[in-house]
């Protein structure tokens, strides 16, 4: 954590949909990166136990949601339920986790979604219980309320919002099938627009639609800001382990720095194995004092 002018920068990695890629490797670089926190937007695996197990031996704060695959294939709601007993206080669905040391506040958007306006799985419901599109934008705007006012407050989702676009790039757009269209969550958005009335988001966080668009259809759109100033980055970055041309060891991590309630950058990063930033998609800079121009 660095400190401007008396004001806290916070540096924060996000693991994408992992699926599988993650590994002691990644422990290790996040022992030379340093980061002040770890954001994970679920997709774990397929309901299989290594992974949440891993996460509770980060000496690093965590918080974590899950996804649609973490129920595996039970319907029953067992297997959905042993990730987030596993996971313990660094499960956030549908609540806050604090995060006192560096003063950061994470809320979870609804476990186990899939996208596509609002629906819960029958794995969701057998674990929750039934759920309406109102009460679960309302456990996250409750949860957001609870947050100290004097922190930044950092939304996590498995799917990101609807109302980012409803073309297949769209930073939550459908592109495994025609027609595209917006499969962002509903109740989601609802949230944050509710949360707006009381304080500020500067931050939404999410995975579920991969960068790498089907059928040979390029690349996603993975920020976007909209007019009240909340950023909204997709971080399904999918595979995150691979090797670059030169066969040199990548991960990917997200990475974003907040300096009290503004974001000030954003971006994408491949690592190498020793911590060497190797390749770099610069996504957001907030602009600099210096160099804004003056009025016409």
């Amino acid at each position: 954590m660095a400190v401007t002018g008396g004001v806290k920068t916070l540096r924060i990695a996000i693991a994408g949909d992992l699926h599988g890629a993650w590994d002691h490797s990644d422990h290790a670089l996040l022992e030379l990166l340093k980061p002040d926190a770890l954001l994970v937007v679920g997709d774990l695996s397929d309901g299989q136990q290594r992974i949440p197990a891993l996460l509770r031996q980060l000496p690093l704060p965590v918080a974590c949601v899950l996804g649609n695959h973490d129920a595996g294939k039970d319907d029953s709601g067992r297997t959905l339920q042993r990730q987030i007993d596993l996971l313990g206080e660094l499960h956030c669905g549908w609540s806050l986790r604090r995060l006192d040391q560096p003063e950061l506040a994470v809320v979870g958007g609804r476990p186990g979604t899939a996208g596509g306006g609002f629906h819960l799985s029958r794995a969701a419901q057998a674990a929750f219980g039934p759920v309406s599109l109102q009460e679960s934008a309302d456990r996250i705007t409750v949860a957001a309320a609870a947050a100290p006012a004097h922190w930044p407050l950092v939304l996590v989702a498995h799917s990101g919002p609807s109302g980012l676009g409803s073309d297949s790039g769209s930073p939550c757009g459908r592109d495994w099938k025609p027609p595209a269209c917006d499969w962002g969550d509903l109740d989601l958005a609802l949230a944050i627009q509710q949360i707006r009335r009381q304080r500020p988001v500067p931050l939404v966080v999410f995975g579920h639609m991969h960068h790498a668009l089907r059928r040979g259809q390029g690349e996603r759109q993975s920020f976007c800001r909209d007019r009240a100033g909340t950023a909204y980055l997709n971080t399904a970055c999918v595979p995150r382990h691979g090797t670059d041309g030169a066969g040199q060891a990548l991960r990917h991590f997200s990475w974003v720095e907040l300096a009290g309630m503004e974001l000030v950058s954003a971006s994408h990063r491949w690592y190498g194995l020793g911590a060497e930033l190797l390749y770099e998609e610069r996504l957001w800079a907030a602009p600099s004092p210096a160099t804004h121009l003056a009025p016409c």
